[in-house]
């Protein structure tokens, strides 16, 4: 029953080894596709944003800058 046991022992470590190497070497690129994905998307907006602006546009979002007399004090 002795030379069991003693069997036994390096056949678990075989079988825990076998487990922590297949755990150890599994495909860990499930959440990288997602951070690609929204790093992609972040790029495209930073791409966006540095468009030339059309003179209507720069107009509604410079109010004060379109009126010209408007943005000095007056004296």
């Amino acid at each position: 029953m002795a030379a069991l046991a003693w069997l036994l022992i390096p056949l678990f470590a075989v079988v825990g080894a076998a487990i922590w190497g297949s755990w150890a070497s599994r495909s860990k690129t499930i959440g990288d596709v997602a951070e690609l994905a929204g790093y992609a998307r972040f790029r495209d907006a930073m791409e966006r944003a540095h468009t030339t602006i059309p003179d209507s546009a720069r107009a509604e979002r410079e109010p004060a800058a379109a009126g010209g007399a408007a943005a000095s004090p007056s004296s």
